[in-house]
């Protein structure tokens, strides 16, 4: 509706924020990875490499990616693609898009880089940059690691991080869709 003397009322536009510019230079493509992990290695760090779903990021992922930064050097987390997850977890997963979940991940103070990857394990990537570390959670040992020999290969070592597998992004999903549905009839 014009106002009095014709004038146009003013518009606002409420605009959604975009994502930090600096977030966005820690999610790379796989070429990028490679320089940075070789421009980090002429700079004498060490490169830990973890990995995940990261479907709903909980406390249990935030305590995992800090046990793996303390192994020291530069933090690169690889997370999968929403096909990959749904390969992992089944069909409806994952909650949140990938893009998010990186997004998520790159905001992070512990982690130097986040990937996206479409594979279901991250045995191309290790290839690709020789981690010194792969760090996985503490629902592995080092011999049930699928891309052990991978690490190995490269030179690398297989570590387990984090704390007791407490937490779980499938309970906390499965908890909350059971939860707008009411209590559970016997």
């Amino acid at each position: 509706m014009p106002r009095p003397g014709g004038a146009e009322p003013r518009r606002h536009t409420v605009r959604s924020r975009s994502v930090n510019t600096s977030l966005h230079r820690k999610i790379v493509s796989r070429d990028e990875l490679q320089r940075r992990v070789a421009n980090w290695r002429r700079a004498g760090e060490r490169v830990t490499l973890a990995n995940g779903c990261f479907d709903v990021l909980h406390v249990g992922h935030v305590r995992y990616l800090h046990a793996a930064r303390k192994l020291g050097g530069k933090l690169i987390v690889a997370v999968n693609t929403d096909e990959s997850v749904r390969a992992l977890k089944g069909e409806g997963r994952p909650a949140m898009p990938a893009e998010e979940r990186a997004e998520i991940l790159a905001a992070l103070a512990d982690v130097d880089a986040v990937i996206v990857f479409p594979e279901t394990d991250v045995r191309a990537i290790i290839r690709e940059i020789r981690p010194d570390f792969h760090a996985k959670g503490t629902d592995y040992t080092v011999e049930s690691v699928p891309e052990r020999d991978e690490v190995e290969a490269g030179g690398g070592r297989v570590v387990i991080v984090g704390d007791s597998k407490n937490h779980s992004a499938s309970e906390i999903i499965h908890s909350r869709s059971r939860s707008r549905l009411g209590p559970r009839k016997s």
